[in-house]
């Protein structure tokens, strides 16, 4: 993905938006259930989802889980600072994180850290062999500093909605 999304804003309308507005609350609603919530008719409902997603408003359905009734309940997140930070440097190290599965999020910053990760892991043990994997074993990465969740008092990734104009 590159830093600066190139694409240009969709158009939305209030309809769009409270479509949208469903879908981040529960997306396994029925085409039917979602046009009688958002008060239009089932195909054009069906019609307009399929423009956001072809659009890329919507990127994707998906299931949130438990990492705690999976057993997956550390979660660390993580600054990473490279050495170089050259494009091909910053590229490496990014694909490198990004194919790990106990990264959940990455992310390049500005100022400070090169990466902000987001990792869920089951375990101290599996934090360490990540660590071993990811960071101790690229001669590029100058600093990580890790801090772990204890608490997480909201894990919401619902998107703000600008108001229908």
């Amino acid at each position: 993905m590159d830093l600066i999304e190139s694409a240009e804003p969709v158009t939305l309308d209030a309809t769009d938006l409270r479509i949208l507005d469903q879908l981040q609350r529960d997306a396994s609603l029925t085409n039917q259930a979602l046009a009688a919530a958002v008060h239009t008719s089932a195909a054009t409902c069906l019609r307009r989802v399929k423009r956001l997603t072809e659009s890329g408003v919507i990127e994707r359905c998906i299931a949130i889980l438990s990492p705690q009734k999976l057993g997956a309940g550390l979660t660390a997140i993580v600054e990473v600072t490279l050495d170089h930070q050259g494009a091909e440097h910053l590229a490496a190290f990014e694909a490198r994180a990004v194919a790990e599965a106990a990264v959940q999020q990455c992310h390049r910053v500005s100022p400070g850290p090169d990466f902000i990760l987001m990792l869920q892991v089951p375990d101290m043990p599996a934090y360490h062999a990540l660590v071993q994997r990811l960071f101790s074993q690229d001669a590029n990465v100058r600093n990580v500093k890790s801090f772990f969740s204890v608490h997480r008092a909201k894990f919401e990734p619902r998107v703000a909605l600008p108001s229908a104009g």
